[in-house]
C-alpha cells in the first residue's frame, strides 16, 4: 500500500489493487449520492447524535476521543450512551474497544449492533439516554448526526491516497467536507509544519464547500500503566524497562513510539492482526514468543507489554514468565474550548440534563 516495495510482484500487485480500488470508488459515490439526493432515507433518534469516524482503516485513535467527548457530556450531566457496530466481537457481547471503553467508563452504557439506527433505538427507548455517541459513525449515513466528528491520523493522514484495497482510504479525501470537526490525532507525533500542510491538504479538498469545519489538533499521552486487575502504577516505572511489546491494533508503530518515549526498550514488538482475538492458540504463540525472545537475550527482559485494547481481552498477569502490563493513552485536545463548545451546542437540542 505504501509503495515501497519496488520489485515487479509488488507493482503488479499494485496495478490489481487499483483496479479494485477504482470499482470501489464508485460504489462508494454512488451510494454517497443516494444519501445526498434523498433517495435513501436517513433515520433520526430522537436525541441528538454524535458520531465519531475516520476517513481510512486502521487505528486513527478513535477510543480516547470517544471516552474524553463521553466524559466531558457526563461532567455537564448529560446522560450519554455509545453505540457502535461491533467489529470483531464474533460471539463475545462487546468487541475490545467496548470492553476497554466500559474498563473507562463504567457508568456510561454501550449498545452494540450492526444495525446503528436499532442501536439508537434502544439506547433511548431502554436506557433513557439524552445524547448518542455513535462509534466508527461516519460511513454509516443511515443514522442522523447532529455533528459529525472525522479523526486524522497525523503520522498516516492521507492513508496512502488510495481507496481500499490500494490504499487504506474507506473514501475519497474529498468527504472531510460532510465532517463538522476534523481531529488531528497523535499530533505530537509530527512537527508544526506538518501539521499546517495536514491541514492545508484537507482545506483543500473541501474545495470551500464546509468552511465552518472545526479543527483541533490531540496528542495521545500516556497516562498510567494497568494490570488486568485494573489497578494503577506510575508511568515512570516503564523508564529503563527492557520489555517484549505486542499488540492487535491498527497502528502498532505508534505503540512502538509510545513505549520509546516513556524511556523504555523494546527489545522486539509483536504485531498481531487489528482486533486480533486472544484464543488459546494465540496466547500460546505468544508463550512462545516471550520465551524465544528472552532465551536470545544477553540481558534479561522486565516486562511484557501491550495496549489496553490487548489486556482487557487477554486477561492475564503474566505471559512467558513476564509480568504483563498495558499503557492507557489519554487525549489531550488543542484547542479545548471551541470542540467543548460545539459540543454543549448539540447537547442543548435534546432534553436537559440531569
Amino acid at each position: 500500500m505504501s509503495g515501497r516495495r519496488r520489485d515487479p510482484g509488488a507493482v503488479l500487485l499494485r496495478g490489481l489493487l487499483w483496479a479494485a480500488s477504482t470499482l470501489y470508488g464508485l460504489a462508494i459515490r454512488l451510494r454517497n449520492r443516494r444519501y445526498d439526493t434523498g433517495r435513501t432515507p436517513i433515520h433520526r433518534a430522537g436525541v441528538p447524535v454524535i458520531s465519531v469516524g475516520n476517513l481510512t482503516t486502521g487505528g486513527t485513535g478513535k477510543t480516547p476521543l470517544v471516552a474524553y467527548l463521553a466524559t466531558t457530556l457526563r461532567s455537564h450531566g448529560y446522560r450519554v450512551s455509545l453505540i457502535s457496530r461491533g467489529y470483531g466481537r464474533g460471539e463475545a457481547a462487546l468487541n475490545d474497544e467496548a470492553l476497554e471503553l466500559e474498563q473507562r467508563l463504567p457508568d456510561v452504557p454501550h449498545v452494540q449492533d450492526p444495525d446503528r439506527v436499532a442501536a439508537a433505538t434502544v439506547a433511548v427507548e431502554e436506557l433513557e439516554t439524552q445524547l448518542i455517541l455513535m462509534d466508527d459513525g461516519f460511513q454509516h449515513r443511515r443514522l442522523h448526526r447532529d455533528l459529525d466528528i472525522v479523526v486524522i491520523d497525523a503520522t498516516c493522514p492521507y492513508g496512502y491516497g488510495h481507496l481500499l484495497p490500494r490504499g487504506m482510504l474507506r473514501e475519497p479525501l474529498s468527504s472531510i467536507a460532510r465532517a463538522d470537526v476534523a481531529v488531528l490525532s497523535r499530533s505530537n507525533y509530527v512537527s508544526p509544519a506538518e501539521r499546517q500542510a495536514i491541514r492545508e491538504a484537507y482545506q483543500r479538498k473541501c474545495k470551500g464547500e464546509n468552511p465552518q469545519l472545526l479543527w483541533v489538533e490531540a496528542e495521545h499521552r500516556p497516562a498510567r500503566l494497568i494490570d488486568y486487575r485494573d489497578r494503577s502504577e506510575p508511568l515512570e516505572q516503564l523508564s529503563g524497562k527492557r520489555v517484549l511489546a505486542f499488540c492487535g491494533i491498527g497502528n502498532p508503530e505508534a505503540f512502538q513510539r509510545t513505549l520509546e518515549d516513556c524511556g523504555a526498550e523494546v527489545v522486539d514488538l509483536h504485531a498481531l492482526p487489528d482486533h486480533a482475538r486472544y484464543d488459546a492458540d494465540t496466547v500460546g504463540q505468544l508463550e512462545q514468543w516471550g520465551k524465544s525472545q528472552q532465551a536470545g537475550c544477553d540481558a534479561a527482559v522486565d516486562w511484557m507489554v501491550c495496549t489496553q485494547k490487548d489486556l482487557v481481552k487477554i486477561r492475564a498477569a503474566n505471559i512467558a514468565g513476564l509480568p504483563l502490563r498495558a499503557v492507557q493513552i489519554d487525549l489531550h485536545v488543542q484547542p479545548h474550548e471551541p470542540l467543548v463548545q460545539r459540543l454543549l451546542e448539540i447537547s442543548s437540542m435534546g432534553p436537559r440534563p440531569v
